[in-house]
């Protein structure tokens, strides 16, 4: 190779490097910029806003923060749970109870970024929940559970306020997706001189 040669192969291979630098410094401040704008509609939110759009074309909206103390974990649930918006925060299941409410609330989100913190999870673990009202609430983390979605998928039938935080299984997989997902089942604290609602069934079925 002559050194006319070498010096434009060297300079090809310092422009693709510092756009490779450039692109990933682009997807970080990006991903930064969302969590700021995401943060400001759910202030938004908490202040009678309605549905407050994190940026105008945004598809989705905060419906509720949950926190994990012991794990140091604050994050804000967004409504829907499709890839775009799974891109940005955990999103809430369409179909299932809002969260907060009567019956059972899924919340979904990449192993790999914002439920990642699920495979730390233990038994007892509080966690709260504040819905749009602001009205916060606490839970206790009571099991886990690895299951085949493309088998049986998830709906737990429960008359309070139950949390079911889901992702894809194993944590440590390199390929995405796949047909198992781990579920963190969480039930809420007895509110004092709340009456113990009767339990009702169980149920797994298809989604």
């Amino acid at each position: 190779m002559t050194s006319r040669g070498a010096c434009a192969l060297a300079a090809l291979l310092l422009a693709f490097g510092g756009w490779q630098v450039g692109e990933a410094a682009w997807i970080h401040a990006k991903a930064g910029l969302a969590q700021v704008l995401i943060k400001q509609a759910w202030a938004d939110t908490q202040n009678g806003a309605g549905h407050s759009k994190p940026w105008s074309w945004a598809d989705t909206w905060p419906v509720a923060q949950i926190a994990v103390p012991r794990l140091q974990i604050d994050q804000i649930v967004l409504a829907g749970a499709s890839g775009r918006t799974l891109a940005f925060g955990p999103g809430h299941m369409d179909g299932t109870a809002a969260p907060g409410g009567d019956g059972v609330s899924v919340i979904s989100g990449h192993r790999d970024t914002h439920f990642r913190f699920l495979q730390d999870l233990k038994s007892g673990d509080a966690m709260t929940l504040t819905d749009r009202s602001g009205a916060r609430r606490t839970f206790r983390i009571t099991k886990t559970q690895i299951v085949d979605s493309d088998a049986s998928g998830l709906q737990i039938e429960k008359d309070d306020a139950w949390l079911a935080l889901v992702t894809c299984y194993p944590f440590d997989a390199v390929d995405p997706g796949g047909p198992l997902r781990y579920v963190v089942y969480a039930e809420p604290e007895a509110t004092p001189g709340a009456p113990v609602p009767a339990p009702s069934p169980n149920r797994v079925r298809p989604l």
